[in-house]
């Protein structure tokens, strides 16, 4: 059975810097009918559990640690005992939702993470958090982006622990060096390719966001 890759879109709130907002998550299920990981366990670790079914979580891999990604990363940890993953530079923030619970693993940059014989290989994207990855995977065409690039631009860089210049960087030298028809998947909304994005890099950096 050839890999593939559902999409569940999960609902709640964003909470950072004494704000909250209502948000929706992309939550990413990768794998074949026997294995999966998930990215982004987002909001509602039971409905997550009801996409993946009676298949075997891998890992549960987190983008970046803002709640809205990772409040529902330890119950489908309990519930399925997958490991869960996350870049170190993000474990202050990851600590503000999950004070009593840390991540299993550290996502490191150039890592390969294998799930039904696709590798996911961990491109380290900062600038929207500092610890915020992409999983790029080659034999599927198509790269996880977190919010790091969306459809119109990079991730909102205007709170804590984020940098434009940064994220500009991560923009341009690991995620647009990328094959043009690469998928983007990305952490809120629709996707997009490499190549639709790519020509309005320079409108991104004079509009400052």
């Amino acid at each position: 059975m050839a890999p593939r890759i559902e999409r569940l879109v999960t609902s709640g709130q964003f909470t950072l810097d004494g704000g909250t907002w209502d948000v929706e998550n992309n939550v990413w299920i990768v794998g074949d009918d026997d294995e999966v990981v998930v990215i982004d366990p987002a909001h509602d670790a039971e409905a997550i559990l009801r996409a993946v079914g009676d298949r075997r979580v891998t890992d549960i891999i987190c983008t970046h640690a803002h709640n809205d990604h990772i409040n529902a990363a330890p119950a489908l940890a309990e519930l399925t005992g997958a490991p869960i993953r996350l870049h170190a530079d993000d474990v202050p923030l990851w600590q503000e939702t999950h004070p009593d619970r840390a991540p299993d693993s550290q996502l490191v940059d150039g890592q390969v993470l294998q799930t039904a014989d696709t590798g996911l290989t961990v491109l380290h994207t900062p600038g929207h958090a500092p610890g915020a990855v992409s999983l790029y995977a080659p034999g599927l065409g198509v790269v996880f982006t977190g919010d790091t690039l969306f459809q119109g631009g990079p991730g909102a860089t205007g709170r804590s622990y984020s940098h434009f210049p940064t994220i500009i960087d991560s923009v341009r030298d690991r995620l647009l060096s990328l094959p043009p028809d690469t998928k983007v998947l990305t952490g809120h909304g629709d996707s997009t390719t490499i190549g639709a994005e790519a020509p309005h890099l320079e409108e991104w950096v004079a509009r400052g966001h």
